[in-house]
């Protein structure tokens, strides 16, 4: 409940209320946050300023691991206090883990003030306000989707390169998943609206969109279009302005050639794929029911790259499903050394309530499942090492972004990502520096690789005289022109990766 030492209605009219909002999860609960953030300062509320306390606290939270129920609950419980010093701050949690836990979040966090599911984040504003005037927590959880998230007001963090959902839901019942029961069944956006949302992000400045699904290529099967999504690729490629389109993710049981086709036709269209194995046992691939099996799924692989040579593939893989034999994980290594990914989100299996597998026998030792984790990072960090190496000498194009490059700082790069997705750091020459013409976010630099480490580029050849050339954009004119509007501070803080462009963030276990 709220505390009520003060009444906060006696905070000034013309002062606006503050808040942040803080993310943790997959893609779709970025793109949520943004919707949320459009929301807030939609209905007057305003950033909070780095450093201070908000008014308002928002939790987005995610249910598919156990560590982010401890997680949430440990992040509300160090808040109590300075709730406890501010009068009239407000807390909310929303996300999957609302939708699952509900009610119980009240109980075991008093203090928090309103409770919003995967199915209602356009109520918060008016929960927030309920809370203030009845001085008592409010909790709405609906079950099932009123108003298509898209629909609402929406902050873009990033000038450059923004979310699109097509659909959310999923139709599918892997057993280790919780994301079904929280998000729902599967609903699909009319290919207008996500045509004419994308056209209004280019016309803002935007070079690159993410298109957005729990399985996108199933997209189309609410309004019984089985080959929707190739004809959507296709339709992005009509975009004028528009440059790079990447989607995440497929499921491998849905994926077509004409979605192939159509990836391998569509010019802007990038040469990645994310597309998850979660195991190379067939017999485990039975038992999450994913329904394909090994040899299908590298069928898929071997014909992405006869179409297009330079991909990047990326993949999930869980270790330690229950039942999971010594025999089974060396068929997943089998495939992880025969598919040579790019990269690889790696999870050890999680025991979720309320998920098929929770119930199954045999689950197995967390030293066993540790054991195995530990041997299936070191293959794919070699895999990647290899697979960047070869980069090494390659000419690539570099979408300058922000906070890609952690240490960008101290070795004076700058950072961006490659056609494929793969992270760039690179440097730019002396006279560049000494003039300032260094490119923006948003900006395109030519780039030569000198050294491929195992989780990133490095493009350094700007130092010796190599290769380097900027192109300037429309993107970069727009992220200009947000640094030169009045100050405004950033609303949304992640738990993870930070709001702002699409970049490759960990997929958790289950959301595919």
């Amino acid at each position: 409940m709220t505390d009520t030492t003060t009444d906060p209605t006696t905070q000034p009219v013309d002062i606006a209320r503050t808040y942040e909002v803080r993310t943790y999860g997959c893609q779709m609960n970025v793109h949520d946050s943004e919707r949320l953030t459009g929301l807030l300062e939609d209905a007057g509320y305003a950033p909070a300023a780095e450093g201070s306390t908000p008014d308002v606290v928002v939790f987005n939270t995610c249910a598919v691991r156990e560590n982010a129920d401890n997680k949430l609950y440990g992040n509300l419980g160090h808040l109590a206090p300075t709730k406890k010093q501010h009068p009239g701050m407000q807390i909310a949690v929303g996300g999957c883990l609302a939708q699952k836990d509900r009610g119980e979040i009240v109980k075991r966090a008093p203090w928090v003030d309103v409770v919003f599911g995967t199915h209602n984040i356009g109520s918060l504003p008016a929960l927030l306000d309920r809370a203030r005037h009845n001085e008592q927590a409010q909790v709405e959880i609906l079950e099932s989707l009123e108003v298509f998230p898209s629909t609402l007001p929406t902050k873009r963090e990033s000038a450059y390169a923004g979310w699109v959902s097509i659909s959310v839901g999923c139709n599918n019942t892997c057993t280790f998943c919780i994301v079904p029961s929280l998000r729902g069944k599967e609903k699909d956006r009319r290919p207008g609206e996500i045509l004419a949302e994308i056209e209004a992000l280019v016309a803002e400045g935007a070079l690159e969109v993410t298109l957005l699904g729990q399985n996108v290529n199933t997209y189309g099967v609410e309004f019984g279009d089985r080959l929707a999504f190739g004809k959507l690729l296709r339709s992005c490629g009509a975009i004028d302005g528009l440059e790079r389109v990447r989607f995440t993710s497929p499921h491998p049981a849905a994926f077509t050639d004409d979605v192939l086709d159509a990836m391998a036709e569509t010019p802007n269209v990038m040469p990645s794929l994310h597309m998850p194995l979660q195991s190379g046992s067939d017999r485990v691939l039975k038992g999450m029911r994913r329904s394909y099996r090994s040899r299908r799924f590298l069928d898929i692989i071997d014909s992405v790259r006869a179409r297009i040579p330079d991909a990047a593939i990326t993949t999930d893989i869980i270790v330690g499903f229950p039942g999971e034999t010594e025999e089974d994980f060396q068929a997943t290594l089998d495939v992880v050394r025969e598919a040579r990914f790019a990269s690889a989100f790696t999870f050890q299996y999680s025991q979720r309530p309320g998920t098929p597998a929770a119930d199954l026998p045999d689950q197995l030792p967390k030293a066993v499942v540790q054991e195995r984790y530990v041997r299936l990072v070191a293959l794919q960090d070699e895999i990647s090492w290899a697979e960047n190496r070869a980069q090494e000498g390659r000419r690539l194009d570099v979408l300058v972004a922000e906070g890609e490059g952690r240490k960008d700082d101290a070795t004076h790069r700058l950072s961006g990502r490659a056609a494929d997705n793969r992270l760039v750091h690179f440097a730019v020459p002396a006279h560049a520096l000494a003039t300032g013409d260094v490119p923006r976010p948003g900006d395109v630099a030519t780039v030569e690789v000198t050294y491929g480490a195992p989780h990133h580029l490095v493009a350094d050849a700007a130092l010796t005289g190599g290769s380097y050339a900027v192109r300037r954009t429309r993107a970069g004119d727009a992220w200009q022109a947000r640094q030169e509007a009045p100050s405004t501070p950033a609303g949304v803080g992640l738990g993870m990766p930070r709001v702002g462009p699409p970049v490759v963030t960990p997929v958790v276990q289950g959301c595919r």
